[in-house]
């Protein structure tokens, strides 16, 4: 090659045709035909520099941007889809209180994502469990159990056998998301995929979904991601 341009993972099929991937961390991936030599790829590649060398630096900024900064005094986090300032104090009863505020003790910063993490998990563990419940009982479904779950890519799951999974931070969003993700999984119980069929299911379950899809479309990115 006439560059330094490296490709970091090269993966041989049976497919027709050459393509470059960028992936989130910036390294360069090439699906090639399995009767293509190195050097007809790294020929490719070198023709495409310019549009890699870009797309890598794209992917890179991304990246630094979704760094999660320490957490401090002043930052704001979510409960039930209200906004709630986290304030420093010297002393009280507990590291961690919700009281119009997070109050977090001073000598616990150090551990905040953790301690905000246990909280909401108790909070979730508290709240949608007996949501899954009455739903699942006001619709006449029936579920294998219920898992707080701490995955941050999506909000709730449901397994093969009917193992249903929802992740703590859930209970950063107002009630009616809370419930409309639940109902979102209970309808997979009856219909495993994301067909029209599926979404026919939610619409009968809960008609105004629609709104709490738009909800999770506009202000998912501003919920705090503790992992």
């Amino acid at each position: 090659m006439s560059s330094m341009l490296k490709i970091d993972r090269l993966i041989r099929s049976k497919r027709k045709t050459l393509s470059l991937e960028i992936l989130a961390d910036g390294s360069l991936q090439v699906r090639a035909p399995q009767h293509l030599s190195r050097a007809q790829i790294e020929a490719v590649v070198a023709q495409k520099e310019a549009w890699v060398r870009a797309k890598q630096e794209t992917a890179r900024r991304v990246s630094r941007a979704h760094v999660q900064p320490g957490i401090q005094a002043g930052d704001t986090f979510y409960y039930l889809g209200q906004p709630y300032c986290l304030a420093l104090v010297e002393q009280q009863s507990d590291s961690l209180i919700l009281d119009g505020r997070f109050s977090l003790r001073r000598s616990d910063l150090g551990q905040a994502a953790e301690l905000l993490r246990r909280w909401y998990t108790h909070q979730a563990q508290a709240l949608i469990l007996p949501r899954v419940v009455r739903l699942a009982a006001q619709h006449n479904l029936s579920y294998r159990r219920v898992r707080i779950t701490r995955a941050h890519t999506r909000w709730g799951s449901c397994g093969v056998h009917g193992s249903l999974n929802f992740s703590y931070r859930l209970v950063m969003t107002p009630p009616a998301v809370i419930d409309y993700v639940i109902i979102h999984e209970l309808a997979h119980l009856q219909v495993r995929n994301h067909s029209r069929a599926f979404w026919q299911v939610v619409q009968s379950l809960l008609p105004g979904y629609r709104d709490q899809v738009a909800w999770l479309k506009q202000n998912s990115g501003g919920l705090a991601r503790l992992d």
